[in-house]
């Protein structure tokens, strides 16, 4: 617990200098591009654009409970398009920059939560276009369940941190866990709730249990319920604890690991 502690010191008395390098990084990644940053935003759109052809009108499913499915999409996949990215982004943050960080006072373990931080632009303009589908195509207006759009806002802010932490550590000392990591996300796109309803009479209940154990699940699930107003975080206790008990266990492997090899970081790679 105390690397922990260590940990979110770090990241609370840098958090400053984390903004200034993400700000600078999404410069950076696109200056050699004509459309520059608008690459940032576009992409995202593009892919929605595509699965909304296949799964919404190629394979013919109009509606989701009632929902228009295209809205009912959006919603999900705009936070699993920033977990995605910044999950993958946050696993080589160390492995890309540790050589530069090693010659200079400055905490190592900040370098996944810059990713954290650097791919909130392309979720923010995601999110104002999924309320704007929600919209028009659904007819969604904002009520008063909005407001625990916070509460899972958060919740994903801190997932993120964790699973990177341990990921950007575990990618030095095992260099094939990368791959593993990818191929990892590309299942877990189909499987964490975000182009088919799983919680429908549709699924077998066992079935539906075990993928709601997935923390992504649990986020893209979230701002769905959020969104169009069906249940509280709260009502589901169960699932909720089973959540934070897995960000708590990411934690404390993660920072444990981070912490112990980070002076041999440099040797690894």
């Amino acid at each position: 617990m105390k690397e922990v502690i260590t940990l979110i010191k770090e990241q609370i008395s840098n958090i400053g200098i984390m903004f200034r390098i993400s700000k600078y990084q999404d410069k950076s990644d696109y200056q050699s591009h004509y459309l520059g940053l608008v690459w940032e935003y576009l992409y995202p759109l593009i892919q929605i654009g595509i699965y909304w052809l296949v799964f919404g009108i190629g394979l013919k499913k109009g509606t989701s409970n009632g929902i228009d499915y295209l809205t009912w999409m959006v919603i999900g996949i705009t936070p699993w398009f920033y977990m995605n990215a910044t999950t993958l982004d946050s696993s080589k943050s160390i492995y890309q920059q540790v050589g530069m960080v090693s010659k200079m006072k400055f905490p190592v373990s900040v370098l996944p939560t810059i990713k954290v931080i650097s791919n909130l632009s392309s979720f923010w303009a995601m999110l104002i276009f999924s309320i704007f589908i929600a919209y028009v195509k659904g007819g969604i207006v904002p009520n008063v369940y909005w407001l625990q759009w916070f509460y899972y806002f958060f919740a994903m802010i801190c997932w993120l941190v964790a699973f990177g932490t341990f990921n950007s550590t575990v990618t030095i000392l095992v260099r094939d866990y990368r791959i593993f990591l990818q191929s990892l996300m590309r299942v877990l796109f189909y499987m964490s709730g975000v182009l088919f309803n799983f919680e429908t009479n549709a699924f077998p209940a066992f079935f539906v249990r075990i993928l709601q154990l997935n923390p992504f699940f649990y986020i893209v699930s979230g701002f769905r319920e959020s969104m169009l107003g069906q249940d509280w975080f709260w009502q589901k206790p169960l699932l909720m604890l089973i959540f934070w008990l897995m960000v708590l266990f990411f934690l404390l492997v993660g920072s444990h690991l981070h912490y112990k090899f980070r002076a041999r970081f440099v040797d690894y790679i």
